[in-house]
């Protein structure tokens, strides 16, 4: 099974170095977006016989996390069709990543952007985006993500000469940007071999464009979604759908099957892969691997085997180490 490699290409070239001098702004951000690695936790699944465990690490795209696809996505269609001309701001509401990949192109591209906000998201997140530029206007951390959706839907419909609303919770852009990039990686990275692919629902972009593919490319992969098991949860990011504004772009059906997972068992995770595989997890990708070995355990139980389970990893822990939880025993 190939795998991706971590390692980055040589910045420089005797002969081959590319010419950047007539590449727009931007250009060489977007070129390192996607081609993310494929990451081995044998040492989850050494009890479980017959079963691969890998997990995408998409903090190795630019702005550190699986975001940067739909965020590149969204604005190249915006610029395409128009949306996004110049003079406009770019608006959206955020828990974090997205909003940092659109600060990051809008830096680099050169147009303003405007979030919102929960006040209570990680102190890392608000200085990577004041770092950026970007203005941030925080709502009611009781409120969690649809609070800032609300507050971005109004300011839209209050300007709509001065902002295109990027909404990523209901702009196609998003999911296609992984039904087009992500899924395939996965499909080549395991030479056609996965059988099961588990995601976190947050806006549900990476899950619905991804399982699409997947789907079309081998109808018996099952796809399992995962979520909170609560409205009040700590996972940033991530979408307790019954209780929550379900985005536009959500498809509850494209799910084989839907695994709750408590805010508890994401922390004790991203603790245990910090201290026995050396790696360091954001809360939701440290939640996929919560559901990811649950569903290994099931088929070891079954003797469904031999599986190879493909999940996402949405970010590092770098963007939380201010959290307690670390230091928990």
């Amino acid at each position: 099974m190939s795998q991706a490699s971590a390692t980055m290409a040589p910045t420089t070239s005797s002969t081959n170095e590319p010419k950047l001098e007539n590449s727009r702004p931007g250009q060489t951000l977007l070129n390192q977006i996607g081609n993310t690695p494929l990451l081995r936790f044998d040492q989850l699944t050494a009890h479980l016989p017959g079963i691969t465990l890998l997990g995408k690490a998409e903090w190795h795209n630019p702005g550190g996390s699986v975001k940067d696809r739909a965020a590149a996505n969204i604005v190249a269609e915006a610029r395409r069709t128009g949306q996004l001309s110049p003079g406009k701001i770019l608006l959206d509401s955020t828990s974090g990543n997205t909003g940092i990949a659109y600060a990051m192109l809008g830096a680099a591209e050169g147009f303003p952007v405007t979030l919102c906000m929960p006040n209570n998201v990680s102190i890392e997140r608000k200085r990577i985006l004041a770092a950026y530029g970007a203005n941030i206007i925080y709502t009611d951390p009781g409120e969690g993500s649809d609070g800032a959706i609300r507050l971005a839907r109004q300011l839209a419909a209050s300007h709509p000469d001065l902002y295109f609303y990027a909404d990523q919770y209901s702009n196609e852009a998003n999911w296609l940007a992984h039904y087009h990039g992500t899924a395939n990686e996965i499909w080549q990275q395991t030479e056609g071999r996965i059988t099961h692919f588990v995601a976190m629902l947050g806006t549900s972009g990476t899950f619905m464009g991804t399982a699409r593919r997947l789907k079309e490319l081998n109808p018996a992969i099952r796809c399992i979604s995962l979520q909170p098991d609560s409205s009040f949860h700590g996972i940033e990011g991530a979408k307790h759908m019954p209780s929550a504004i379900v985005p536009g772009i959500y498809d509850a059906s494209l799910a084989d099957e839907n695994i709750e997972i408590a805010t508890e068992d994401a922390h004790a995770m991203a603790r245990r892969v910090a201290r026995e595989c050396g790696i360091l997890l954001g809360i939701s990708s440290a939640a996929a691997l919560v559901g990811s070995l649950r569903i290994a355990e099931q088929l070891a139980l079954r003797k469904d085997q031999p599986a190879v389970i493909v999940t996402i990893l949405s970010d590092s822990g770098d963007k939380y180490l201010s959290e307690r939880f670390w230091t928990e025993k």
